[in-house]
């Protein structure tokens, strides 16, 4: 097949495609180290390789120009990321002028004591939080560093902000599957949606494989208790959702080895050094850093980045190389933001 060609107009890859979400790491730093996240003794970007703030905020506006309208800041932990409240009141400038239709962020919870408030300030309305047990003990073998009360904390103070939060839950077979019905329920109890997510083939998380457990699996056991009744609600991301008839509540399904999205995938991911993946589940990518260093003119930027969208493939190839005994892929979650 010949190389694809960008076109003018919205971003759209060779399959007609609209691209309008960007995942944007800022950070591969983390003040936790959860395993199926990072290595034990991981090594991180060093701090001259990552993209300044300013550049950030540069590809995040160039993207909003090409039409992105959803921005969704990651790391790491993207609030250990020095003045990032600086970037975020940027890029929420795209906001006020309608440009941009949402800026979200995902994060651990542990820092949301301190910032809580001013996100809300900033333009920031729902948070993506990850919490994968509410046992204190699984939780610091689980984050190797981390105590649960910083991240309930966290969560009660983005609560009283008046965030919305829709907490994501990684199901690993005998480890936290049997706290999937309590985790629902308070969640939903509190406001919360949750979506569970099963394990993805990435680094060190390879060794949780054998612990998969579908998320077809959790639906049948949950429909013994519970009425799931089908939403059309659309996050712009990869979950579909079920509405919980007793608890109000929803409940969303990340289902990236049992149940292949790709067919509506409408995100790009750039990570903290430039890189621009334009599939999770692939290795290539295209070095942005270069153009962002050595170019000032924002329509090469925007050409480099239409390029790159337009070559974006058909989906992930996950099933088909853990078959063939293929690791899928040696990076962690945190190179490329989770």
């Amino acid at each position: 097949m010949d190389k694809p060609v960008a076109a003018p107009g919205p971003l759209v890859d060779q399959f007609a495609r609209e691209i309008s979400y960007l995942r944007l790491s800022v950070t591969d730093r983390c003040n936790l180290r959860c395993s199926y996240c990072m290595d034990e003794n991981v090594v991180f970007v060093p701090r001259h390789q990552l993209l300044s703030l300013e550049e950030l905020d540069r590809l995040a506006s160039c993207f909003v120009s090409l039409g992105v309208r959803k921005i969704r800041l990651t790391g790491g932990e993207p609030l250990v990321r020095k003045d990032i409240l600086w970037l975020i009141k940027r890029i929420s400038r795209h906001l006020d002028t309608g440009a941009l239709h949402e800026l979200t962020m995902t994060s651990n919870a542990t820092q949301l004591q301190r910032y809580a408030g001013r996100l809300a300030q900033t333009g920031i309305r729902r948070l993506n939080i990850s919490l994968d047990t509410r046992d204190s003990d699984k939780f610091r073998q689980m984050s190797r560093l981390g105590e649960l009360s910083s991240v309930l904390d966290g969560i009660g103070a983005a609560r009283q902000a008046g965030l919305k939060i829709k907490l994501n839950m990684v199901v690993i077979r005998g480890f936290n599957d049997n706290e999937i019905v309590s985790m629902m329920e308070w969640a939903h109890a509190g406001g919360m949606d949750l979506t569970l997510i099963e394990v993805m083939p990435f680094g060190n998380s390879e060794r949780w494989l054998p612990n998969l457990v579908t998320l077809d699996e959790i639906k049948d056991r949950l429909a013994e208790k519970y009425t799931l009744e089908e939403s059309d609600l659309n996050t712009g991301g990869p979950a579909r959702y079920l509405k919980v008839r007793e608890t109000g509540g929803r409940l969303g399904l990340i289902t990236p080895l049992s149940g292949n999205f790709c067919q509506g995938c409408n995100r790009v991911r750039v990570t903290c050094r430039g890189r621009l993946y334009q599939c999770l589940g692939r290795e290539k990518y295209v070095d942005l850093r270069a153009v962002l260093h050595h170019v000032l003119d924002d329509e090469k930027l925007a050409r480099t980045i239409r390029e790159a969208v337009a070559g974006k493939p058909e989906g992930h190839d996950f099933a088909e190389r853990r078959q063939c005994g293929t690791p899928v892929s040696h990076r962690n979650m945190t190179d490329t933001g989770g």
